[in-house]
């Protein structure tokens, strides 16, 4: 009972670490709770305690489901409970492979960020990390690194608590301790700008938690141009949201365009909008610049779409058992190639909304030239802060791994403008009308991490894995493996 206690609590503390709280420091002491209770114990129990923190974990951070469909609420929550569970089979339970609970935790953070349906990363535990000292490995290892490194000091400190080598033990943490620290001091990127660019984020505000297909498009628009009409002067970018202007057919020839290109001729400033355009049976996602002429000249259709959001897999199958799927009546066309808009104000990265969210949109952006990030999103139909604020954790991550400034701009917030050290200069409020203005460095130089991706650390945690299964191998299981630890109290 005392191991299933301390599993629920150490779901809970990893869920209080998430965005929009700020308690960074209860995700490690959260998994040296959880590693002190896998301690010894056979792989049945273990996947009984990692449902049980899975479950405290992923049932308060996915709460926000309720409110779009209680059954799909359920499912996703069964989902990411049973991948929790799973990673715990590749746990050593002997209290010297202590190492073996952070390789484990980086394998389901890789393994949500790519399944089902091309990923669900949210929540994900790095993104709790944004206010604490773990975060400065992301330029040198991303996401996976920041996971490993705040996961790993909570498994040594218990660790160190139950190894019966116990100087060995913190000999061997403290040189694993210094090395990563030299690593990521060695990895922090050059701070010299190569440029800055001076921008605007227009937030139009308006009512939160209504769905897309219900929202009043032609009065998101029109705030939007309400908020814009008293821009300052000497403007290299003007950013509008996700879903800024909403048409039937191609954009270039409506009269939404028009009233753009008067924008950005008025303004003297490169504008990018949100643009979504219907067809019969589909609708297209698109990030849309227009020149200071008037003229469009680049545009970057959403990749990475939002599964049961943006599309429906398997909508025949689907639409028989729910009507909930009136509510993504056309599927969205993905669209190809890196987020790159090469305007008047320079190369600028797009990740489309949900695509900040994935570390390899935003890799491919900065690599195909980006010297900034631009995040058009739409948060509008969630009713609380718990999303938004996600993904403006989100977004200060993907600055942190490409040493590139942010700029979000969400029609009902939140709106923010993030530096490359990740560091929130400017935040609107929800659901009011805002312009955030800055003027933010750009940077042409890679970190380390952009060039490798997650490659090299998957790997280390598969080593570290893959090594504790061959020192079991021939052992009669997990009986025989408690039994020479040292005796632990049930």
């Amino acid at each position: 009972m005392r191991r299933l206690l301390a599993a629920l609590g150490a779901g809970a503390l990893l869920a209080v670490s998430m965005p929009p709280r700020t308690a960074w420091y209860l995700a490690p002491i959260g998994v040296a709770v959880l590693t002190w209770a896998l301690v010894g114990l056979s792989w049945r129990q273990r996947l009984v305690l990692g449902a049980t923190a899975g479950l405290s974990f992923f049932g308060p951070t996915l709460s926000w489901l309720i409110d779009f469909h209680p059954a799909g609420f359920a499912a996703v929550l069964v989902l990411e409970v049973g991948l929790f569970a799973a990673a715990m089979l590749l746990i050593d339970p002997r209290p010297a492979r202590w190492w073996t609970v952070p390789a484990a935790l980086v394998a389901l953070e890789a393994a949500r960020a790519r399944f089902p349906f091309g990923g669900f990363p949210i929540p994900g535990i790095a993104l709790g990390q944004l206010d604490g000292p773990f975060a400065a490995a992301a330029p040198l290892g991303g996401s996976l690194l920041v996971v490993a490194l705040a996961t790993g000091a909570g498994a040594a400190i218990s660790g160190l608590f139950t190894a019966r080598r116990r100087i060995r033990q913190l000999m061997t943490t403290s040189a694993v301790a210094a090395l990563s620290t030299m690593g990521v001091v060695l990895a922090a990127p050059d701070d010299a700008p190569d440029g800055q660019l001076r921008a605007a984020l227009a937030q139009g505000g308006g009512p939160r938690g209504i769905p897309a297909v219900q929202s009043d498009e032609q009065a998101v628009t029109e705030r939007l141009f309400a908020v814009s009409d008293d821009l300052p002067q000497e403007l290299d970018l003007l950013l509008w949201p996700e879903s800024s202007i909403a048409v039937t057919g191609s954009v270039a020839t409506s009269r939404e365009a028009g009233g753009v290109a008067a924008l950005a001729r008025r303004t003297g400033a490169t504008v990018v909008a949100g643009v979504t355009e219907s067809e019969d049976t589909r609708f297209r996602n698109a990030a849309v610049a227009w020149s200071p002429d008037g003229r469009i000249v680049g545009r970057y259709e959403k990749a990475h779409r939002v599964p049961f959001g943006e599309y429906i897999p398997a909508r025949g199958l689907f639409e028989r058992v729910s009507d909930m799927t009136a509510l993504v009546p056309r599927d969205a066309v993905p669209g190809r190639g890196p987020g790159l808009l090469r305007t008047p104000a320079g190369p600028l990265g797009v990740v489309i909304s949900y695509e900040v969210f994935f570390a390899d949109r935003a890799r491919a952006a900065v690599t195909a030239g980006g010297q900034v990030l631009l995040v058009p999103t739409n948060a509008a139909s969630y009713t609380t802060e718990e999303v938004p604020a996600t993904e403006v954790a989100a977004a200060r991550m993907r600055a942190r791994e490409t040493d590139r400034a942010v700029l979000q701009a969400a029609p009902t917030g939140y709106t923010a403008i993030i530096l490359p050290d990740g560091k929130v200069v400017g935040r609107g409020q929800l659901g009011t009308p805002e312009l955030l203005t800055a003027t933010v460095p750009l940077h042409t130089t890679l970190t380390l991490y952009t060039r490798t991706g997650d490659l090299p650390v998957l790997l280390f945690a598969s080593m570290l894995i893959a090594s504790s299964v061959s020192r079991r191998a021939g052992r009669t299981g997990d009986t025989t493996v408690a039994s020479e630890s040292e005796p632990v109290s049930r």
